[in-house]
């Protein structure tokens, strides 16, 4: 028992750079709190006093504002960050080194009695407001965005953003800076880094890799032309596209054009 108290509290130390000591961690952090009630309350759960296991549960949330069902089976150095809103269902499983932010949700889209929550893999990291619904797998290590909505399942190494989640591509080779810090911290916080993938910044650079592809098969038409001596128009350059075009992404040292009013002014 002393033993897993111990990592317990490690495990703070590891994933929370504000945690100073560790009268403070056992004071004052309700996710190592309701981690510890809901031990007590799944044993009574086991136990099949089942009745007694919903009241000590329901006395933990009202403690820590962390709603744990004691049938929910949770492995070691689990760490709830923060903690308030968390609510984490009956048939849900969490394996170990797995943590967990505020307003996560790890809930049920179905009334079956049977498996109808998610189940992490070890090392898993879910962001602020993410919900997890339904009986899907998040394979290890995997990461949730914050205010993801996963309603699929998660392969291993992957990370899952939006509403409903989908899975972003190979993360790049991140800046070395930021790597160390992240090896010192030993996971990524709310499941996001600086150094992920954006898709919608992916999807623009494919689309103008593809328009630079159209301009130079066009170059190469309209020279095949010229030779033929076929009169293709007007020999004037279209105008580039520069960054200060794009309106919303220009640089600061853009100027930007006042907008075009309406004749009635």
């Amino acid at each position: 028992m002393f033993q897993r108290l111990r990592e317990d509290i490690q495990c703070v130390f590891a994933r929370d750079p504000a945690a100073r000591n560790s009268f403070e961690v056992l004071t004052a952090y309700p996710g190592l709190h309701a981690v510890w009630v809901h031990r007590l309350a799944h044993g009574l759960w086991r136990w099949r006093l089942r009745w007694l296991a919903r009241v000590l549960a329901n006395v933990g949330r009202l403690l820590t504002g962390i709603e744990i069902h004691p049938g929910a089976r949770i492995g070691r150095r689990f760490f709830i960050d923060h903690g308030m809103g968390v609510v984490i269902g009956e048939t849900a499983e969490i394996g170990d080194d797995c943590t967990l932010y505020h307003q996560v949700t790890l809930g049920g889209t179905s009334w079956d009695r049977g498996k109808r929550h998610p189940t992490l893999d070890d090392g898993v990291v879910i962001g602020a407001g993410a919900k997890v619904l339904g009986p899907v797998h998040i394979g290890a290590r995997a990461r949730i965005g914050s205010n993801a909505v996963v309603l699929r399942d998660v392969p291993a190494d992957a990370t899952a953003v939006g509403i409903p989640a989908r899975v972003l591509g190979p993360r790049p080779e991140p800046n070395p800076r930021f790597k160390a810090m992240a090896d010192r911290m030993g996971f990524d916080a709310y499941g996001l880094t600086r150094d992920m993938p954006d898709p919608v910044a992916n999807a623009i650079h494919r689309i103008v890799d593809h328009l630079h592809e159209v301009d130079e098969r066009m170059e190469r038409a309209c020279e095949a032309l010229k030779k033929a001596g076929i009169d293709i128009g007007t020999d004037e350059e279209l105008h580039p596209i520069s960054n200060c075009d794009l309106e919303g992404l220009e640089p600061e040292e853009c100027e930007i054009p006042p907008r075009k009013t309406s004749g009635n002014t």
